[in-house]
């Protein structure tokens, strides 16, 4: 983790679940190749192995795109798209070694685009694009490549993205009425979301299926929305999905 001084948590977490002795925290940045690298090395050289990784750090990021700075985007493809890229190309040659498998969360905002998230969604979309790339390529040299589609999930993920509404809709512009209704459909998404231990599951079957999919779904719905996409040759059925979500 890129803080340890917040471990307790986990730790905590651990504990309740009786595997404590399991865990073991390690600082990584994963915006930082240096720390990446050695984060790699160290678990390498104490456990003589590497079996796999699960690519779950992620920065939210919603706005108006005539807001927003080309840094500011840049800043979430760090995080959320190079960050990945470093942690899966410092991974892989342990991972050839040992007949690993490579796991990364995305999003279903990795599939499908939506409003106010052009940068987020863009992040995410490589990230979908990098992977299916490499699920050939690893399976020939026998690691296994899944991403993990989350929808909407109750966990600490939203309230981290710093999004703060008024100020976010007091600088919209004429862009306003329709990000106010975006941002009032997804808060009623997300009074349903779906649990963290629910949606690890998912990444838990990635990880010790025999021969998982390239892509596994947290949910039915995320199912369902995913699905709604991948079957839309021309875009029409997303974009007036997603219409509906802005008006």
């Amino acid at each position: 983790m890129r803080d340890t001084s917040r471990d307790a948590v986990l730790r905590e977490a651990a504990r309740k679940e009786g595997v404590a002795d399991l865990v073991e925290v390690r600082r990584m940045d994963v915006t930082d190749p240096g720390s990446v690298q050695a984060c790699i090395a160290g678990v390498v050289a104490d456990h003589g192995r590497l079996d796999a990784v699960v690519n779950n750090a992620g920065a939210g990021h919603v706005g108006t795109l005539e807001q927003e700075s080309v840094e500011d985007v840049r800043a979430v493809m760090e995080v959320n798209f190079f960050g990945v890229l470093q942690v899966t190309h410092a991974a892989l040659p342990h991972l050839r070694s040992s007949g690993g498998r490579v796991v990364t969360v995305t999003s279903v905002g990795g599939v499908v685009g939506q409003p106010f998230n052009e940068a987020y969604c863009a992040a995410k979309f490589a990230v979908e694009g990098f992977m299916e790339s490499l699920h050939p390529v690893a399976a020939g040299v026998g690691v296994t490549v899944t991403v993990v589609e989350p929808g909407a999930v109750a966990s600490e993920f939203v309230s981290n993205a710093g999004v703060d509404q008024d100020a976010l809709l007091a600088r919209a512009s004429v862009y306003a009425p329709a990000l106010k209704a975006y941002l009032e459909r997804t808060a009623r998404s997300f009074a349903g979301a779906q649990s963290p231990r629910d949606a690890a599951a998912t990444v838990l079957e990635a990880l010790t299926a025999d021969a998982p999919p390239l892509r596994l779904q947290t949910s039915d719905g995320a199912r369902d929305f995913v699905g709604t996409k991948l079957a839309d040759l021309d875009g029409g059925t997303v974009t007036r999905l997603t219409s509906g979500w802005v008006s």
